[in-house]
């Protein structure tokens, strides 16, 4: 399985509009990446407010042939959204899962 972890920097006084993220970003990246072989999207906001980052995502692949295509096709578009919602420019890592 692959992972792509999209992690918003906690930048202090920069905004991040969590209603637009849930209600129209994450929905844009169900419609335009699940047809594509994204098996999951999932995120999550840290508890400490100190931390490094103020909220993660993570998309899920089989395969990085899959991946490959569906942000070779639709990345352009998906993070064309982003200033919608932040301000701060997300850190993307992409790595294979394995289990511990």
């Amino acid at each position: 399985m692959i992972v792509v972890s999209v992690l918003y920097p906690n930048v202090a006084g920069s905004k991040f509009d969590l209603g637009y993220y849930t209600g129209s970003h994450l929905p844009l990246c169900r419609e335009l990446l699940a047809p594509m072989g994204m098996r999951s999207l999932t995120y999550y906001r840290p508890t400490d407010p100190a931390a490094a980052y103020q909220l993660v995502a993570e998309l899920r692949f089989d395969d990085m042939p899959a991946t490959n295509a569906a942000l070779a096709a639709h990345g352009p578009r998906t993070q064309a959204d982003i200033p919608n919602f932040t301000d701060v420019a997300p850190v993307i890592l992409i790595g294979e899962e394995v289990a511990a």
